[in-house]
């Protein structure tokens, strides 16, 4: 059985933190040779999901292979990017690490019931550089040319994943594929379409079929405008080559002990023609995803004072450049680099940093990255003692005021409350 390979989703001394966090639970760990976030259990005492790591958000379980797709975009730090089909995040997190806080990541998902797991994981892991929307990738209401960089990983037959779904090959053959060919292509031509002259676009997938890999990008050479920029290999996989994969990634799974998985890297050279109108005929009939709903139109919204915002366990002077805006009683955050990207109109969803009402503005208790460095704080030492304070049980402590800032050791975790001088934590 293939062990579990990981994330660390901090940055510097933090970073370093949360391996201590992870070795006091019992887990060892090695770190990736493609990548100095990615690791690799060599030991797990217990469900690395349920770690105290995972589930601060310090961490984020992904298989090897879907690392390398955000690894190929390689976004600069303050770029913006598009990851036109999201969910659960994996790639959408990683590229929030590489365009750092000063960048900008639109991650779109059509389904509904997907998305709410997207943002779930994105606030968990404290991404303010990142937003989300709800449109079929098709549709995305964005301007022709906007963009330098777009992930696009659409939905695929899942070959590469045989060992976690071993009827995936079974039930996708003949004639069931054909609908998700000509999904992918209506993808790919939006993403041409999307993108500025000299963009790129990372095309990947979890499958090992040639229709959908090798096929798809020969396609797009031929009809939209884009050529293959070649790909290294990346340390630590083996590769095997087949028609048509000169300067594109097949990721052997048997021997990388990872998913099957393909990755190429288009650059925009030439026009593109314009999408057909409905879908003309690549688009098929596909029904393997539910038919979202239209976004509903956004409310007004009221921008907020930065200062208004301070509190105890809130440091407005930490935000990157942008503006927080009250929306039905939550504050979130709208980077600055969306307001260059995102069309008049066009609906979607920024980063919450809290509630706001009658009595003030009450931080988000997951939002450990906004926490001032000197105030009310609770530190514990042992990773037991944050176990029960999780668990339920209270904790006494000599501060006064309502709420503190928690921290393990020299890491930051979140928002407390204290009811009279008791610490009382609860993260939903």
């Amino acid at each position: 059985m293939r062990l579990r390979s990981f994330r660390i989703t901090v940055e510097g001394a933090e970073a370093q933190a949360c391996q201590s966090l992870l070795a006091a639970e019992g887990y060892r760990f090695e770190p990736e040779p493609f990548s100095a976030r990615c690791w690799r259990l060599a030991e797990e005492p217990a469900p690395l999901g349920g770690s105290l790591a995972s589930f601060f958000g310090l961490i984020y379980i992904q298989d090897r292979s879907s690392m390398l797709p955000p690894l190929a975009l390689a976004p600069k730090p303050g770029e913006s990017v598009l990851d036109m089909c999201s969910s659960p995040g994996s790639k959408t997190g990683f590229l929030c690490q590489l365009a750092g806080p000063s960048g900008f990541v639109l991650a779109n998902e059509a389904s509904h019931s997907r998305l709410f797991t997207l943002r779930a994981n994105l606030r968990a892991m404290n991404f303010l550089q990142a937003g989300t929307c709800s449109f079929e990738g098709q549709a995305l209401p964005l301007a022709p040319g906007s963009l330098a960089c777009i992930q696009l990983d659409p939905p695929c037959s899942g070959w590469g994943t045989v060992e976690k779904h071993p009827l995936a090959a079974k039930l996708w053959q003949g004639d069931r594929i054909k609908p998700l060919v000509g999904l992918q292509r209506l993808l790919l031509h939006k993403a041409a379409l999307l993108l500025k002259e000299g963009g790129r676009v990372v095309y990947s997938t979890c499958t090992t079929n040639s229709d959908e890999n090798e096929r798809q990008v020969a396609w797009a050479e031929a009809e939209l405008g884009l050529v293959r920029d070649p790909l290294e290999p990346f340390p630590g996989f083996g590769f095997d080559e087949r028609e048509g994969s000169q300067g594109t990634l097949r990721v052997d799974g048997e021997k990388s002990g990872a998913q099957g998985f393909y990755v190429a890297r288009l650059v925009k050279r030439g026009a593109t023609p314009p999408l057909p109108e409905h879908g003309g005929k690549d688009k098929g009939s596909f029904k393997g995803r539910a038919r979202p709903r239209q976004p509903k139109a956004s409310a007004p919204l009221q921008f907020v004072p930065r200062q208004s915002l301070a509190c105890a366990s809130f440091d407005p002077a930490r935000l990157p450049d942008g503006e927080a805006a009250a929306f039905a009683g939550t504050v979130r955050f709208l980077p600055r680099a969306s307001q260059a990207l995102l069309p008049e109109g066009f609906v979607w969803q920024a980063a919450p940093l809290g509630r706001i009402g009658a009595g003030g503005f009450v931080p988000d208790a997951r939002l450990r990255c906004l926490m001032p460095a000197d105030g009310p704080r609770i530190v514990l030492e042992e990773a037991a003692d944050l176990r029960r304070l999780l668990a339920g049980t209270s904790m006494a402590s000599a501060l006064a005021g309502t709420e503190a800032s928690l921290w393990w050791r020299d890491l930051p975790l979140g928002r407390v409350a204290l009811r009279r001088g008791r610490v009382v934590a609860a993260f939903s």
